[in-house]
């Protein structure tokens, strides 16, 4: 076998520069997140939230690619900060609905910043970035076909 085509080569791996890059795109985004007191986990959910202000809790956790297992806890602390509420669904009691609060909704013009701030970090065309944002988002949607 070749030395240039091993596939157990980490240079020959899609997915290592995927999540170096998502790595390093994360610890990029930790000093502005500081600043609004979110990890970014927390701050992808509030995206959701001051997009949908209130869905369940399996709707955002799809949306978001994260387990309960990841997801309740991180709701807990953001209920805890009073950005969100959580209560069940007066239809169905199994079903955990997630509501933005005043102070969720006024921690959005803190973070209105944030995404020129990350682009200040990130140098890439854009015709670069809007070709890679359709590739990452072409390769999500391929997992949801599974």
């Amino acid at each position: 076998m070749s030395e240039t085509h091993d596939p157990l080569n980490l240079d020959n791996q899609l997915c290592f520069p995927l999540y170096a890059c998502a790595k390093e795109i994360v610890r990029r985004y930790t000093p502005f997140l500081d600043a609004l007191g979110l990890t970014y986990t927390q701050y992808i959910a509030m995206m959701v939230l001051w997009e949908e202000k209130a869905l369940s809790a399996k709707a955002l956790g799809k949306r978001l690619f994260l387990d309960s297992g990841t997801l309740t806890p991180m709701l807990k602390r953001l209920e805890q900060k009073q950005l969100l509420e959580r209560h069940r669904d007066t239809g169905d009691e199994r079903v955990l609905i997630v509501s933005i609060t005043e102070a969720g909704e006024a921690l959005r013009e803190k973070a209105l910043r944030v995404p020129e701030q990350m682009a200040e970090c990130v140098h890439l065309s854009p015709q670069d970035a809007a070709e890679l944002y359709r590739i990452l988002h072409t390769l999500l949607k391929s997992f949801d076909e599974k």
